[in-house]
């Protein structure tokens, strides 16, 4: 059978996709489903985009299909066609990138999930497909300017903290698991007020609203395609944003810019920046923001202890790794992104 997975490095992607001499533009798409074998799903699809020369980040399960894709130009009819013969998928519709270079992503990738998003809902009550309402761009800029209105970003903070609408509550939690008990407890006793959700493509939101119905909220909207239709939607129809900064997005872009504001800091000096980098060190890779002033003083890394590790050979890297347990993270500086390290305190004491 043919092999249904990626062998070659990162490094041999990356200059694969620099070589190509055609176009490829940037979707995504999402669709809540039943699906009866995710497995076997995967992989005709696997089979059918490699043919393609698609690349992604794709994850399906019993509940359905999220999707993040890079779709050669040339293959894109074929593509859609193969796709909405599938009755899983007839007539999905997709959303384009904000801001697309073509590099989002080099490989292709599909997992089969428990979940398309993890929500630790363990409710057998729950119904998901007794979702809130849709609005469009218009409407949601309309109903936020109303009295008992409360606009919820269901986001993750580093997410939030380089883009959001004005006003929003932006819970302080690293998945959408965490954050659906901090909003449930933020708005409790305001069960009967407009409560506005948005998140990067409307996946998230439709579960959480769907959630909320069932949790007792009266009036429940959600922004129809995320940030991202919204951001095409103001566009088209000539509307003030009232979203600010920079959209994340979970590719190689790391994000699309939808206002000129800059509205985060660099994590280790503090001027005005909004660039997400991942730390060089390969044993951390801390997603921090790093001013390009501090990418060159610590080497893109996020700590002094991370930069001694960088400076030595590939081989010993790749020894440290492989010698020390994962647990071992203060002694050698080694931070992933849950723990949020106060990266300014740190240097301060350096």
């Amino acid at each position: 059978m043919k092999e249904l997975r990626n062998r070659k490095n990162k490094q041999e992607l990356k200059q694969l996709l620099n070589q190509e001499g055609f176009e490829r533009k940037t979707i995504s798409f999402y669709r809540y489903v039943k699906i009866e074998n995710p497995q076997d799903l995967r992989n005709e699809l696997y089979i059918e985009w490699e043919n393609l020369k698609v690349f992604g980040r794709i994850y399906l399960s019993y509940e359905g299909v999220n999707a993040q894709m890079s779709v050669p130009k040339q293959n894109w009819d074929a593509f859609v066609k193969q796709l909405y013969a599938r009755t899983y998928f007839t007539n999905v519709p997709f959303k384009e990138a904000v801001e697309d270079n073509g590099k989002s992503f080099y490989k292709l990738i599909i997992k089969v999930r428990d979940k398309i998003v993890a929500d630790g809902i363990d409710d057998p009550t729950f119904d998901p497909s007794n979702t809130g309402n849709y609005l469009n761009a218009k409407e949601f800029n309309d109903i936020m300017d109303k009295p008992d209105t409360i606009v919820v970003d269901m986001r993750n903070h580093y997410e939030s903290e380089v883009g959001r609408f004005e006003n929003a509550f932006c819970p302080d939690a690293d998945t959408f698991k965490e954050e659906l008990p901090l909003v449930i407890d933020h708005l409790k006793g305001q069960e009967d007020k407009n409560v506005l959700m948005y998140c990067t493509g409307g996946i998230r939101c439709e579960k959480a609203s769907a959630y909320f119905k069932h949790k007792g909220f009266k009036n429940v909207y959600h922004l129809k395609g995320g940030v991202i239709q919204y951001a095409h939607e103001v566009k088209e129809q000539n509307l003030k944003s009232k979203f600010i900064g920079k959209n994340f997005v979970f590719d190689e872009r790391v994000g699309e810019r939808i206002t000129d504001d800059v509205i985060a800091e660099c994590h280790q000096c503090g001027a005005k920046c909004d660039r997400h980098v991942n730390c060089k060190n390969d044993d951390c890779h801390l997603l921090f923001i790093q001013c390009e002033a501090c990418e060159q003083k610590y080497n893109g890394c996020c700590t002094p202890e991370c930069m001694s590790i960088v400076a030595l050979p590939v081989e010993e890297q790749r020894k440290l790794r492989k010698g020390r347990a994962k647990t071992d993270k203060e002694t050698l500086a080694v931070y992933k992104s849950r723990l949020r390290p106060n990266l300014k305190d740190i240097l301060k004491n350096k």
